[in-house]
């Protein structure tokens, strides 16, 4: 017995010396960050990598799809982002097919591309805030692309968006708040989070702190100002309480990460959540100055350090004033840390912490203007609802107008140049509205006297982003031993080249098989001498990257490519009058801007684009290289046509909406006698059979042509022209469109780099449509392919042509882009009316299986063995 309750004793003393221990342990902190992926987001997600992950460990991101940042170029930056600094264990969640019914049941997986209140059944819809953000370079063009920066730098490992495999956003939060106590990070718009809130009330206990950067309570715009005694200076956004650089003038209250969907932000702010906020008011008190930039200059030993300093001064080059180093600021990662400094700190209630000083503000989120229960078309929460959505009060504070867009009537001031809309604005207030809120106010300064650095936190972020810990393993220079950047160009030297073709596309998936095809076809016969690229159609701007990567595969670096208008002609520059059309999920952006996620496999190609510019284009300055700026439309053309031999004119084919060429007409006089034939993949021309067009997502219209509906105007001008034109309208185009006899066919042809790639993206398109609704529509794309192959076999196809006097209607969004046989204000044009199918099957295969003109190197692997050994 003795032994026994020595034994006892031993055991219990060694329970305690256990206990002790782990009472001694500190559980890290489990962070989920949700992100728009803008510039200053990557310095903020970098950062926190850099942590020491037994204190604060990143368990997951979800990408903010509707605001700077395009879903599908955002997912496989992070992805790459994350391959550096070796941490392919974190998800990350974007996108989702899910909808909000009209009632407002929320389905699950809703993606998060739309605000709340625009949010249905799908992940088609309007753009009344995120229109507040330029599409073109200075906003989602070169955000996307990180200036053109992050192709060039970030190394590429295996993870990568893939159709119905890529997680959710939604399905990403579940996952990793479900585990348990989690601190998130909200570094963008609040749709993701708010829609999880809204759906899974029984987790929002495992949420224990939300913060924030974004809002603006007191602060004072400093940007925009009038210099002293300036008398003909008109302000800007002097004293604003937000930065909408695009719209104080109906709106000069609301901060981007809040005004791109209030009402979201109102149900995290009014979550009961625990919120610290980190808004303008402290941001603007740190901006990047001219001695942060030269220290950061000097202090750039890790890869980290290096893609952040190249992303900031690519920035600062592009500015388009110059004020950069007083309007930009250290927004998102300022956040972050003054947040991990707060929990460093032990989470006192004041705040404490080594960055910023915090004061307690009550606050709300305004979604509406006042005066509230007025109904006036603004508000789909309320409008048209006997009973408001979300069981709403019916003269509550989302019951006033809602902002309906950059230019709204309803915010105009006369006489002003600021606005009275207040929708997003994280006001001050009283009463039962009212959420007390410790908020971030001053960015504390430097406590060494001597340091050339104003701020505390401009010290810190630099030995942070500096440490040797849990640092980046390669960019892509050095991911491989022998890495080398090689242009691929042909020799035609002693060749007849054929016919001058200029290829107009929107990057559709058949838009790149059709690219395929045409770079296939003899020179003898069809000279390509350059692409033009729509900004306004099946994908964004940025995915131009991919066809520099097919023209690098093909060995085809000499072919310049031309970028184009992001909106349609006539259409406002912020707004999505037509390509709101275009889902934003599956089947829609997020696939073509990846290639169905096939993109990646692709050779990279030196050339991409990048922001890059000089002041003979109009930049306020010359970058590093100019000489790599991606060249526009109506410069390629300028080019293009100069060095056409004599009698030569060039022969258009177009797969696209026709801005572009209407563009060309409209700018260049003399462009109808250089232009001997235009080809329009497009149209259609309703019969008596009843057969509809193939604008899916606008019911109302039920006889348009997508390429026509998403520039109607361009269209009519060129229709209007009196070039020579054919239409490959489509009812012709239905006539091809089946995937298995494509696929059938190329099974039987030879087999090269290019046809194995067109059948695996084809096979796999095919499988989608099979499988998933969002995919119903894939036959669409096939179609568009006929042009390429009309114009290089035409006479093989024997084709039947009508000519008719065609009309494109314009105005009315029932009719909009459809065309009508009208013998008085129509043009005659040729029309495609049917072809011999067989034939067409049969040239498809034969000339992508052809071993001329094949591919110089068939894809990313082969090109990471290439980068494995030392050159011949």
């Amino acid at each position: 017995m003795e032994v026994l309750n020595k034994m006892l004793i031993i055991l219990m003393l060694c329970l305690a010396m256990l206990m002790d221990r782990n009472v001694g342990m500190k559980t890290p902190r489990r962070i989920h960050v949700d992100t728009d992926v803008d510039t200053d987001d990557l310095f903020a997600v970098l950062y926190l990598l850099k942590q020491d992950p037994s204190e604060f460990d990143l368990k997951s991101i979800t990408i903010s799809a509707n605001s700077w940042t395009d879903a599908g170029h955002a997912v496989n930056q992070l992805y790459d982002l994350l391959y550096m600094m070796n941490r392919d264990d974190i998800p990350v969640g974007v996108g989702g097919d899910g909808g909000i019914s009209y009632g407002g049941t929320i389905f699950p997986n809703v993606g998060g591309y739309l605000a709340i209140i625009e949010q249905g059944m799908t992940t088609v819809g309007d753009c009344r805030y995120r229109q507040a953000i330029p599409r073109g370079g200075g906003g989602i063009l070169d955000i996307d692309t990180n200036y053109g920066f992050r192709k060039g730098f970030l190394p590429q490992g295996e993870r990568k968006y893939t159709p119905l495999r890529q997680p959710t956003a939604q399905q990403v939060l579940i996952d990793t708040i479900s585990v348990g106590p989690t601190t998130l990070f909200l570094m963008g718009i609040h749709t993701n989070i708010a829609l999880f809130l809204m759906s899974n009330p029984h987790l929002k206990k495992n949420i224990e702190h939300i913060y924030i950067m974004g809002g603006g309570v007191r602060s004072s715009n400093p940007t925009g100002c009038c210099p002293a005694n300036d008398t003909t200076c008109i302000p800007g956004q002097c004293g604003d309480h937000g930065n909408l650089f695009t719209a104080y003038g109906t709106n000069p209250n609301a901060e981007f990460n809040f005004f791109g969907d209030p009402f979201a932000a109102y149900q995290v702010i009014h979550s009961g959540i625990p919120i610290t906020l980190v808004p303008l008011d402290a941001t603007n008190t740190i901006p990047i100055t001219e001695q942060f930039f030269k220290e950061f200059d000097n202090q750039q030993s890790t890869y980290e350090a290096q893609y952040c300093f190249r992303s900031l001064k690519i920035s600062r080059d592009t500015w388009f004033n110059d004020k950069f180093y007083t309007s930009y600021f250290m927004w998102d990662s300022f956040m972050a840390g003054v947040a991990v400094s707060i929990m460093k700190n032990g989470e006192k209630y004041n705040g404490e912490n080594d960055f910023s000083e915090m004061e307690y503000m009550n606050i709300t989120v305004i979604t509406s203007n006042q005066p509230y229960g007025v109904n006036d078309g603004s508000n789909p929460f309320f409008d048209g609802h006997k009973k408001p959505r979300f069981n709403l009060l019916q003269r509550g504070v989302h019951s006033g107008h809602v902002q309906i867009g950059v230019d709204d009537p309803f915010c105009i001031v006369n006489g002003s140049t600021k606005g009275k809309c207040e929708d997003g604005y994280t006001k001050e207030v009283t009463g039962s509205d009212a959420v007390k809120v410790l908020v971030a106010t001053k960015a504390k300064a430097s406590k060494d006297a001597n340091s050339s650095l104003d701020k505390e936190y401009f010290k810190h972020f630099l030995e942070v982003i500096n440490l040797p810990q849990h640092a980046g393993r390669f960019n892509i220079s050095t991911q491989f031993p022998y890495y080398r950047e090689t242009l691929y160009l042909p020799n035609f030297s002693n060749k007849t080249r054929g016919k001058p073709v200029v290829f107009d596309m929107d990057m559709s998936a058949g838009d790149f098989i059709s690219l395929i095809y045409l770079l296939k076809a003899p020179i003898e016969d069809i000279d390509l001498k350059a692409i033009l690229v729509s900004g306004n159609g099946w994908a964004n701007a940025a995915t131009i990257d991919i066809i520099y990567d097919i023209l690098h595969m093909m060995g085809r670096d000499d072919i310049p490519v031309g970028l184009g208008n992001v909106t349609a002609l006539g259409t406002p520059s912020f707004g999505c009058t037509y390509f709101k059309a275009i889902p934003l999920g599956s089947g829609g952006y997020l696939d073509s801007d990846t290639l169905y996620g096939l993109g990646r496999t692709l050779p990279r190609s030196p050339r991409r684009y990048t922001a890059e510019n000089s002041v003979k284009y109009g930049a306020p300055r010359d970058t590093d290289h100019p000489e790599l700026r991606q060249p526009l439309v109506f410069e390629v053309w300028e080019s293009v046509t100069q060095k056409l031999n004599p009698g030569e004119k060039i022969s258009f084919l177009t797969s696209g909406p026709l801005t572009n060429l209407a563009t060309i007409i409209l700018s260049d006089t003399a462009a109808t006698s250089k232009i001997e034939s235009i080809i329009i993949v497009g149209g259609h021309v309703a019969n008596n059979s009843g057969d509809k067009g193939n604008v899916f997502t606008v019911p109302a219209n039920k006889y348009a042509e997508f390429n026509f509906f998403l520039d109607p105007q361009s269209a009519k001008k060129v229709i209007q022209s009196g070039i020579k034109t054919t239409i490959v309208p489509l009812e012709a185009q239905r006539k091809v469109a089946s995937v298995e006899c494509i696929l059938q066919s190329l099974q039987h042809a030879n087999k090269t780099p290019e046809l194995n790639f067109t059948f695996e993206l084809l096979t796999l398109m095919n499988e989608l449509q099979r499988k998933y609704q969002g995919y119903k529509h894939m036959d669409t794309f096939l179609g568009e392919i006929l042009g390429s192959v009309f114009l290089v076999e035409q006479a093989n196809l024997k084709p039947i042509i009508q000519v008719k006097s065609i009309d494109v209607i314009v105005g009315d969004e029932r009719n909009e882009g459809q065309l009508s046989v009208d013998n008085v204000k129509g043009k005659f044009v040729n029309t495609l009316e049917s072809l011999d199918t067989e034939a067409y099957f049969t040239k498809l295969a034969s000339l992508l299986g052809e071993q001329k003109q094949t591919a110089v190197i068939s894809s990313f692997d082969e090109q990471k063995r290439i980068w494995s050994k030392p050159p011949p």
